[in-house]
């Protein structure tokens, strides 16, 4: 599981949560979060039994369990698979089937989407396997309303024309230092 990855989702869930026009109890909230964090957690794992053979590789994540051998990578797939189910059902009978659905459909976009068919593919695939690190606050809101209504939708829309920005900027910026670093 990615402990940094995880805390922001629960993060801006939270804030979905805050922000939308109804309260929920304590209860409900501190279990729909848990259920997320646990979703989230379950996409870490199923992204890390994919990319093991890469992780491996890479300084920056050849210290996860897989590549240092304390998991082996059919534990993590089935522990993935796990999490995910228990993560959807606990969402479901805390808070909506509408939350649920969404956290199912999170968890699917950042494993299949963004993991197995963008992430080697294209670099494109941070602007659009963005939109799983942009629903959280949709569920955070949908937990909270039981309904998607335009306000979600307006933030999901701002956090990826903010995600294509960046990408933008970073392109700029590696075209200006090359030039830069060809002149002199």
């Amino acid at each position: 599981m990615k402990p940094r990855v995880m805390s922001l989702v629960l993060f801006t869930c939270m804030v979905g949560l805050l922000i939308a026009p109804y309260s929920v109890d304590l209860k409900t909230s501190l279990i729909s979060l848990l259920a997320v964090a646990i979703g989230s957690g379950a996409a870490g794992a199923l992204n890390m039994w994919y990319e093991s053979d890469v992780d491996a590789l890479m300084s920056r994540t050849c210290l996860r369990p897989i590549p240092t051998g304390k998991v082996k990578r059919n534990q993590a797939l089935y522990f993935g698979i796990i999490l995910s189910i228990i993560s959807v059902a606990m969402l479901y009978y805390s808070a909506n089937t509408i939350s649920a659905i969404l956290l199912a459909s999170t968890i699917g976009f950042y494993f299949f989407i963004y993991t197995i068919w963008l992430k080697r593919k294209t670099p494109q695939n941070i602007v659009i396997g963005g939109a799983a690190g942009a629903l959280p606050p949709v569920i955070g809101w949908t937990i909270a309303t039981g309904t998607i209504t335009i306000e979600p939708i307006i933030q999901l829309r701002y956090q990826c024309y903010q995600l294509l920005l960046e990408q933008k900027l970073q392109k700029r910026i590696y075209w200006f230092t090359h030039l830069l670093c060809f002149q002199l």
